[in-house]
């Protein structure tokens, strides 16, 4: 059995991801169990918690299929990977003459620059087109670290359409954070499936880790539409559903949500505190404000590990 210990070298999400929870990983190990089997992230997204964690056993899931050919490349194929990434250009430099799409797109507009071929050739998947695993991972990794704000988002037809960053020197081989990221993933399980599927595989003393697309606080709150499927209330009903059954079976439950949620997880009898976290992602810098966030657990505050870390060095 293992739990969250004191962390030597720290792993950094590769991605950077809307939602993210570096800045609330401190809340989270609060309440972990002080001690569990394998690990569960039925949405990993960026993966802080993963990463940071460090898990011997586990299973991260996410519904994004690019994003899960991704961590599957870092996992398997990273000197691949990184092959690719050191030989793109700068983002807004000629495009690629010996390569599809240097002049216009597949809808015959002007490409422009370096940046928007690559962002039509990253769209091959939504287009039934043959794509190369590696170099779509390649290309998710460049495009993330080059388009505005490190925004991901995908249009009705599931193509990416973040336009182009402003960067005076941007890193988008991340050697190092790739090199880190490979070591971690090695042995995880890495799906592609709806997030009940993946909480069915779960065994009593493990521990799962919801961090679900948050309902949104506000009808112009967006960050639910992450990709071209979203994820509405019945979505969110669904989760509760299934963090109950979850307790039923004795595994162990920890959720971060938007605060509207809050009734919805004390009526299904967690733990539940409101906690504060920055948005990681905004498009104006000064309004990267606290938002109403809250954690909830079936995890027994005897049973936590607790905030201090240091006591946990014999796990």
């Amino acid at each position: 059995m293992v739990g969250p210990g004191h962390h030597r070298t720290v792993a950094d999400p590769v991605l950077k991801w809307a939602g993210g929870k570096r800045q609330l990983l401190d809340e989270l190990y609060a309440r972990f169990p002080a001690g569990f089997e394998a690990y569960h992230e039925p949405f990993v997204g960026g993966g802080a918690v993963c990463f940071d964690l460090e898990p011997a056993r586990a299973t991260i899931n996410d519904t994004n299929p690019r994003l899960v050919n991704f961590y599957e490349q870092v996992r398997d194929r990273p000197d691949e990977l990184l092959a690719h990434l050191e030989s793109f250009c700068d983002p807004e430099s000629d495009t690629d003459e010996s390569r599809e799409f240097a002049d216009t797109d597949r809808a015959g507009d002007p490409v422009g620059n370096y940046y928007y071929q690559q962002r039509v050739l990253f769209n091959r998947r939504p287009h039934g087109e043959a794509f190369d695993p590696v170099e779509e991972a390649a290309l998710l990794l460049y495009l993330n670290r080059t388009c505005f704000n490190g925004l991901y988002r995908e249009n009705a037809d599931g193509e990416f359409n973040v336009p182009i960053g402003r960067y005076a020197d941007p890193d988008w081989v991340q050697r190092d954070r790739v090199r880190t990221a490979s070591r971690v993933l090695d042995g995880v399980t890495v799906t592609n499936r709806d997030f009940e599927a993946v909480l069915d595989d779960t065994e009593p003393g493990d521990l799962v880790y919801c961090d679900p697309p948050y309902e949104p606080m506000s009808p112009t709150a967006d960050f639910t539409d992450y990709s071209a499927d979203g994820f509405d209330r019945a979505d969110q009903e669904r989760l509760v559903e299934a963090a109950r059954r979850l307790d039923e079976r004795g595994v162990w439950v920890v959720l971060s949500n938007s605060g509207v949620t809050y009734d919805r997880y004390r009526e299904a009898d967690f733990f539940v505190e409101r906690v504060g976290a920055t948005r990681a992602i905004n498009s104006d810098a000064d309004n990267r404000d606290e938002v109403d966030e809250i954690v909830a657990t079936n995890v027994p505050p005897e049973k936590r590990c607790g905030r201090s870390q240091s006591s946990l060095g014999e796990f």
